[in-house]
């Protein structure tokens, strides 16, 4: 759920008091995205913050991990505020919040459950905005070295004496 907060006379305690209640991300003013819960923020120049936002729910609800930070995701996206991307990212989250408002909620982002809102994407999957979005996530999630070590993975093996002498064995999750 998002929350559009004046920032007016708001003062920081404010603005996290009114979007802790909101949800996980507050959209505030003209390009400016915060988080409610953690120490972060995204500037956006090029795409809206509504857009971005909803790049945002995208990429969690593409690729769900609970224990990866909105943050990571946050720069996941990133890329898709230049001006080459502007019309693209516009027609898609368009067209995807057409299909919410068909569905009965405001927008995507306004979508309450994840299941409703995964069947909004898969009803957008064969579109090239979804397999952009899908295919850029790929790296721009998984790439980031921050990231790694919430999903145990330590990195390249070349370096330090690659995997046969270096955990090849250990895997207890199977």
């Amino acid at each position: 759920m998002t929350t559009t907060v004046s920032t007016r006379g708001l003062t920081r305690r404010q603005l996290l008091k009114s979007s802790a209640a909101a949800g996980a991300i507050a959209v505030v003013g003209a390009g400016f995205i915060a988080s409610p819960n953690a120490a972060w923020a995204l500037e956006v120049s090029q795409i809206t913050e509504h857009e971005m936002a909803t790049l945002m729910q995208m990429a969690r609800d593409i690729f769900p991990h609970d224990q990866v930070g909105d943050k990571f995701y946050a720069i996941a996206v990133k890329g898709y505020d230049t001006a080459e991307q502007k019309e693209f990212v516009a027609q898609g989250v368009a067209k995807l919040d057409e299909l919410a408002r068909a569905a009965g909620a405001p927008d995507y982002l306004e979508t309450k459950w994840e299941d409703n809102r995964v069947a909004l994407l898969k009803q957008i999957e064969d579109d090239a905005f979804f397999q952009t979005v899908r295919g850029g996530l790929v790296t721009g999630l998984y790439n980031q070295k921050a990231v790694w070590p919430i999903f145990g993975y330590e990195g390249e093996s070349f370096s330090q004496g690659g995997y046969i002498d270096r955990g090849f064995n250990d895997i207890n999750w199977l």
